[in-house]
Order: structure tokens, then C-alpha cells, then sequence
């Protein structure tokens, strides 16, 4: 007999790797990234029973909505550098390494929203209509953040890495 939690955990097996990575692209930290995850899979738990249909437009709705609540917190509170503290990516010789880090640090520089809808237009393969239903605007917003998002990504990043995007 399949119960619901059994369900639930086929869900976490199948979604985690997925909600992880988004995560992850979205903050450009893997620690908060994992947090992150968790709390969406507590809050997906908690819903389990009212979610009709497939579960992951929800949670990665939610999953966005966690991420710009603590752009929101963070934008309140001034950063506070470790003096003495520098941390840099050390590329380990391989080129496609090299390529993700310069991506994912130039997706860090663009605003949250672009960053959002790059991420679930061009990584988690989302239409533009799933994006703007994720993000909760609309298709235009979706249009328009995603033209000024690769134009802003083609100005930082040399030309041949926004090929893999496409």
C-alpha cells in the first residue's frame, strides 16, 4: 500500500538534486543554498496534502519566494567584511570549471529578479509562462528582465560562455 509520506519521499529523492542547484545559482552559496532547500521541502511537507497536481511548481515557488525574502533581510542589514578574510575560487585546471565559475559570478552581479529568471528560464528549462508563474509576475516582466539580463551578462562575461545558455 502507497501512503502520502511515501509519495512526499519520492518527491524529495526526485526534486532535491533540482531544488539545489536552482538554489545554489540563485544565492551563489552552497550552505544557504542547502538551507534553503530544506526549508522549502518543510514547507512543501506541511502543504503535502493540499498540493494538487505536481508538487514542483510549488516548491520551486516557494523556493523563490525564500530566496528574494532573504535578499529582502540582507538588503536591510549593511554587509559586514572579515578583515583578513578573502575567499576566491580557485579553478582546478579545467576549462569548463573555469567557464561555470565566471557564469555563475556573473549571474551574482545581475539584480535578483533578472538573476530568478535567468536561472528558471535557462537552468531549470522553465517556459516563459512557468517562469512568470513561479515568480509571480507576468509574461511581459518575464520578456523584458530576461532581454536586459543577457544584455547585462553579455557586457561581463566573454562572448563564448552565454553560448551554453542558449
Amino acid at each position: 500500500m502507497v501512503t502520502r509520506g511515501d509519495d512526499f519521499d519520492d518527491f524529495v529523492r526526485g526534486a532535491s538534486t533540482r531544488l539545489l542547484r536552482t538554489a545554489v545559482l540563485l544565492t551563489g552559496d552552497r550552505q544557504a543554498a542547502e538551507d534553503l532547500v530544506q526549508e522549502v521541502f518543510e514547507r512543501v511537507y506541511v502543504r503535502w496534502r493540499w498540493i494538487r497536481g505536481s508538487p514542483e511548481p510549488y516548491a520551486r515557488k516557494t523556493l523563490t519566494n525564500l530566496v528574494a525574502n532573504r535578499w529582502r533581510r540582507r538588503s536591510r542589514k549593511p554587509e559586514v567584511t572579515l578583515t583578513g578574510h578573502h575567499e576566491e575560487a580557485q579553478p582546478d585546471g579545467t576549462e569548463g570549471v573555469a567557464t561555470r565559475d565566471q557564469l555563475l559570478t556573473a549571474l551574482q552581479e545581475l539584480p535578483p529578479r533578472q538573476r530568478a529568471v535567468i536561472v528558471l528560464r535557462y537552468y531549470e528549462d522553465l517556459t516563459e509562462a512557468q517562469t512568470a508563474e513561479a515568480l509571480g509576475c507576468s509574461l511581459g516582466t518575464v520578456k523584458s528582465q530576461t532581454s536586459r539580463a543577457l544584455g547585462k551578462l553579455r557586457l561581463i562575461t566573454e562572448p563564448a560562455i552565454l553560448e551554453g545558455l542558449r
